[in-house]
């Protein structure tokens, strides 16, 4: 994307019908570390990708606790995932202060949406430039949303969004027809294949990723970094297993066909000497 005439304010509209500074606060979601999500009937999985500026510098946290029942996981510029997740937060407070009940993630989704469309509107704004993954559990079910900077915002069994995010969004539309009947630990495991797969041959490691999970009688939290190395390990080793059983089952097949009884295979000869030959179509 260059410069032109048309992106010097988010509210001028290009010949070919474009918001430009929207679609740069687009790109900038693009550009930021890997966050991905996937939703069972009773769980929800959000992870990312850790990245620190420089070899001397920790990371920014990308995933954030909203309510006990919602959480977000953000990629592009963090500055402004804290300051909307901070208003998440806000809401879900002052729902439960009004109604004493949990904030529905529908509703809050929306409010969020509308909040983000307000600065794609306005003169003096810009639009904020993270993209959300909003999360949670409430009485209809698990619920997995992906919030735009244009304002959009989509319902998902599962997504990616970041740099690099096209590798793991292949492996949960190969993966997500299991999703639904998925157990906890089954979820987390795609999770951290799918971020695996953003990495492009990069080792992955309990530095690298962050997981939080929110379920039916458990509210949200973020695994510590022993749980999820812990879960790579596993996750890689039973991977593994099931390869080797599935090349072990060609290979069992081809030395039962290879071990028949000679006194069986002359007698297969002989009967093949006196039939008429077959035809080969």
């Amino acid at each position: 994307m260059f410069r032109n005439q048309y992106d010097t304010d988010v509210t001028t509209w290009s010949p070919a019908g474009r918001l430009f500074q929207v679609e740069y606060a687009m790109e900038a979601v693009k550009q930021g570390s890997a966050a991905i999500g996937l939703r069972s009937k009773n769980y929800v999985v959000l992870g990312c990708v850790n990245k620190a500026q420089s070899e001397l510098s920790s990371h920014q946290r990308k995933i954030f606790k909203v309510d006990d029942h919602i959480g977000v996981s953000i990629a592009g510029l963090t500055a402004d995932g804290r300051v909307l997740s901070r208003y998440m937060r806000s809401e879900c407070i002052n729902y439960s202060f009004s109604y004493e009940s949990p904030l529905p993630i529908g509703r809050l989704v929306v409010q969020l949406a509308d909040k983000a469309q307000v600065c794609t509107q306005r003169s003096w704004k810009r639009p904020y430039g993270v993209g959300l993954l909003v999360g949670g559990l409430d009485e209809s079910g698990a619920h997995l949303y992906y919030n735009c900077p244009s304002g959009n915002y989509f319902e998902y069994q599962a997504f990616a969004i970041g740099s690099r995010s096209q590798a793991a969004k292949t492996y949960l539309e190969r993966k997500f027809e299991s999703f639904t009947d998925a157990s906890r630990d089954e979820l987390i495991r795609h999770a951290i294949f799918a971020i695996k797969e953003t990495l492009q041959g990069e080792k992955l490691s309990s530095s690298k990723c962050t997981i939080a999970v929110i379920g039916v009688g458990e509210p949200f939290h973020i695994l510590d970094q022993q749980a999820v190395e812990e879960l790579i390990s596993s996750s890689f080793e039973l991977a593994e297993e099931e390869g080797a059983a599935a090349t072990a089952e060609p290979d069992a097949a081809a030395a039962e066909d290879q071990g028949a009884p000679a006194e069986d295979q002359d007698q297969d000869q002989d009967q093949d000497q006196g039939a008429a030959p077959m035809e080969i179509i």
